[in-house]
């Protein structure tokens, strides 16, 4: 029978899993960014059933190699440029590391208070260092928490805003009343997703118009949206606003909207999952303008911020709110720290009860980096992003199809729909590289996103030189 691994045998075993992970890193370039393998292909590779004798560590790397490595996505490979990035970094994976070895619950404070005040302060930290409104630090009414992901930080946020337009009502007797929740027509799933599962339906979410040109949500057409529920006794609940959006990283114009959440008593919740991280440099914060409106806000130090998933760093202006709507005491969490009211106890601040310690992970990548290692990383990949939308600009084949003020560049053939799909399959199909699309004005578009440590000037040059002769064996039939 195989015994509890000791320190001396852990001791042996990390040191062949730390430099497994160095080896991936160091090969990344070499590998598909995809898997070429049909569906099955691990399941068809695996035992049906566990072994009845415990294997060395050497063993499971063995199959790590030969099994599992070859059929994933490579989301840190500097080809990757699909969806937003989901980056990591040394210091983030010995973060992980480190909380995974302690294995503390940080429901409360008093069940680990290292856990709770660091990432207080951790979140403090990324306020100041974004520049964010004071009304989200925690020397004030509000603060911030790390949920993990923005969907869970828009669900919080919704629940949180039925509470209020409730007044109150919410938490004793549930959904009683018609209630809204706005985006644009650009908003994420999630949105959707909070709505249902707050037991809003999909029904009410009013998707709001978006300017042409920009893609941001239009405020005249988001006033009408909600005059008009007013006029047929809806309650509106709730705005998600957009500093980044999905499929083209338009910026929704807070300040307009946030004066008529104000007007009308409607919870601003603003989303920058993605693009939130470019507030470290200054040059970028223009996105912010207006946040000082906000209810709540988050963005996701997992995407550009070099923290591993999951991470989602979430601020509320007034965190009594939130713990009203969301605090349930049984007796057997009841202790003294939590009823002094000296503590904060962020199992209130999220739907879970447990959680992880995930603030070491961002403790150790803001020492590691410092601001302007972060700054530095972000302003690369807005480089490398300009650098490849100049190549698309200066060849007529290519049109691009919205602004890339981040590190985003949507873009399409001009031959139309079917010319771009075949370009998209086709390079994809190579697995050097891995783009999505969209539909910006209705037509199918190409989206590249810059956001790996490992991604240079060479592989976006690269990167555009296959897409460049890809398209013209594509035009020539």
């Amino acid at each position: 029978m195989a015994e509890h691994m000791d320190p001396e045998e852990f001791r042996r075993a990390g040191h062949a899993v730390v430099d497994w992970i160095a080896d991936y890193w160091t090969t990344l370039g070499q590998r598909p960014v995809t898997s070429q393998d049909p569906p099955g292909t691990v399941v068809a590779a695996l035992p049906v059933a566990p072994p009845e004798h415990g294997e060395p560590v050497e063993a499971v790397l063995a199959d790590l190699d030969a099994v599992i490595a070859p059929r994933l996505t490579h989301w840190q490979h500097p080809g990757f440029f699909g969806y937003f990035p989901a980056n990591t970094s040394g210091p983030s994976v010995l973060g992980d590391l480190v909380s995974s070895g302690l294995g503390v619950q940080g429901m409360l404070w008093a069940t680990s208070p290292a856990c709770t005040e660091l990432e207080t302060v951790m979140l403090d930290w990324l306020a100041g260092l974004m520049d964010l409104p004071e009304r989200f630090r925690s020397t004030g009414r509000g603060g911030g928490v790390i949920q993990d992901s923005a969907s869970s930080a828009t669900l919080v946020a919704t629940l949180g805003a039925l509470h209020r337009a409730s007044k109150g009502r919410w938490r004793e007797v549930g959904v009683d009343r018609r209630y809204r929740a706005y985006t644009s027509t650009q908003g994420h799933s999630s949105i959707e997703k909070a709505a249902r599962i707050a037991g809003l339906g999909e029904d009410g979410v009013r998707p709001v118009e978006v300017d042409p040109e920009t893609l941001a949500m239009r405020p005249a057409a988001l006033r009408a949206a909600i005059e008009t529920d007013l006029a047929a006794g809806d309650v509106p609940a709730i705005v998600v606003a957009t500093i980044g959006t999905t499929s083209t990283t338009a910026v929704d114009p807070l300040p307009e909207i946030g004066a008529i959440c104000a007007e009308y008593g409607v919870w601003l919740h603003v989303d920058a999952a993605y693009a939130g991280a470019a507030a470290v440099c200054p040059e970028l914060r223009w996105s912010h303008a207006g946040l000082e409106h906000a209810d709540s806000y988050c963005f996701d130090p997992h995407k550009w911020l070099l923290t591993g998933f999951d991470c989602d760093a979430f601020w509320v202006a007034d965190r009594g709110e939130l713990v009203e709507a969301l605090t349930v005491m049984p007796e057997f969490l009841r202790n003294a720290a939590t009823e002094s009211g000296a503590v904060l106890d962020y199992r209130d601040w999220q739907v879970p009860l447990g959680r992880r310690f995930r603030a070491l992970k961002l403790w150790f990548v803001l020492r590691w980096y410092g601001v302007e290692g972060l700054r530095a990383h972000i302003r690369s990949g807005v480089a490398l992003a300009d650098r490849f939308a100049a190549r698309v600009a200066a060849d007529d084949r290519f049109e691009l199809a919205a602004p890339h003020p981040f590190s985003l560049v949507c873009f399409r053939l001009r031959a139309g729909d079917e010319a771009s799909a075949a370009l998209l399959a086709r390079v994809n199909g190579t697995g050097r590289m891995l783009l999505t699309h969209t539909r910006v004005g209705g037509r199918y578009t190409l989206r590249l996103a810059v956001g790996s440590p490992l991604t240079t000037e060479e592989h976006v040059d690269a990167a555009w030189e296959l897409l460049s002769t890809t398209a013209t064996e594509i035009m020539a039939g």
